[in-house]
This record gives structure tokens, C-alpha cells and sequence, in this order.
């Protein structure tokens, strides 16, 4: 065999310094877009199971999508869990398991907003909260400063969410699909 011939056979499966250095500097990028990308597909998934629980009135869907959420991490897990164990709590039996459970979920969804103030998503959490929350418990004070911010922010949202959200305002008294 010939000097070529090797030269040839052997870059192909060892190719020289030239061909490698590219790959070795591009590398870490590629990586970290394929994680982005893992950590978004997640994120969105994790969402549609959440909205999704978060609709349904099957305490068992509820109580799987928290113990879901428990290997979450972020700035979401919070919120999420506050805002199950609220919707959670009207589906308990007894006067006193439902406020203790509604006050945690309560004391969770707002320690997110004082957080995370400008985040749109917490803020649609918190005002379907109020506006189905019984009058009973006085959880209304920021429905209307949620609404303002919702509309104006709208299009901050994940587009997922947004689909949410237009879902939402078409059974809503508060928000309008016009709103949008």
C-alpha cells in the first residue's frame, strides 16, 4: 500500500488536525442548542400536563401532576404547585382541609410573584384563581391590575400558554378573546 492509499484509508477514520478543530470548536455549541431545545420540549410538556390537570376536576389528575411537579426545577415548580393546591382545595371534603390547603397553595403562587413580579404567566395563574375562587375567601384584590397586565403582556407568553389563555378568556368574565 502506497502512502496515498494509507493517507486516504486512515482519513477516513482518522481524519488530521484540520478536520477536527472545527468539530472540537463547534462541539460545545451544538451541544448546548440540543440542550436548550431538550429543556424547552420539557418545559412544554410539563405545561400541557399542568394546564391540563389544572382544568380537570379528578383529584387523582391533580394529585399526580404535584408529585410531577416535585422533580421540576425552577421558577415554575412553585408557582404550578400553588396554583394545583388552589384549584385542589375545592375538591377536598371538609371547611378546614380546604382552607388549610387553599391558604398554602395561596401563600406559594404569591411568594412567586413577589419573585417574579413581571411574569405574565404567574399573573394568569393568579387572576383564573381569583376569579373562581368563592367570594368567601377575599382573593380578588388583583384581578383587575392581572387583567391590565395580561393584555399588555400577552404576547410575552409562550405560545402554548397563549393558546391557553385564549381558551380561557372564552368562558372568562373578566377577560375577552378581544382582549387579545
Amino acid at each position: 500500500m502506497n502512502y496515498t492509499t494509507k493517507r486516504i484509508i486512515l482519513g477516513i477514520f482518522a481524519p488530521s488536525m484540520k478536520t477536527i478543530k472545527p468539530v472540537l470548536i463547534f462541539t460545545p455549541f451544538i451541544m448546548l442548542l440540543l440542550l436548550q431545545w431538550h429543556v424547552c420540549f420539557a418545559q412544554e410538556t410539563d405545561r400541557k400536563s399542568f394546564y391540563e390537570a389544572l382544568g380537570s376536576n379528578d383529584l387523582n389528575t391533580i394529585n399526580k401532576q404535584l408529585a410531577e411537579l416535585e422533580n421540576v426545577d425552577g421558577k415554575l415548580r412553585e408557582a404550578y404547585e400553588g396554583a394545583l393546591m388552589m384549584k385542589k382545595a375545592g375538591l377536598l371534603n371538609g371547611v378546614g382541609k380546604k382552607l388549610k390547603e387553599f391558604n398554602a397553595g395561596k401563600e406559594k403562587l404569591e411568594n412567586s410573584l413577589q419573585n417574579d413580579p413581571g411574569n405574565t404567566e404567574f399573573r394568569f395563574l393568579r387572576l383564573m384563581i381569583q376569579e373562581n375562587a368563592p367570594a368567601i375567601l377575599g382573593y380578588s384584590g388583583k384581578l383587575e391590575s392581572d387583567h391590565t397586565y395580561l393584555r399588555k403582556n400577552y404576547k410575552t407568553l409562550p405560545s402554548s400558554v397563549q393558546q391557553v389563555v385564549l381558551n380561557y378568556s372564552k368562558t372568562s368574565k373578566i377577560l375577552k378573546p378581544s382582549d387579545f
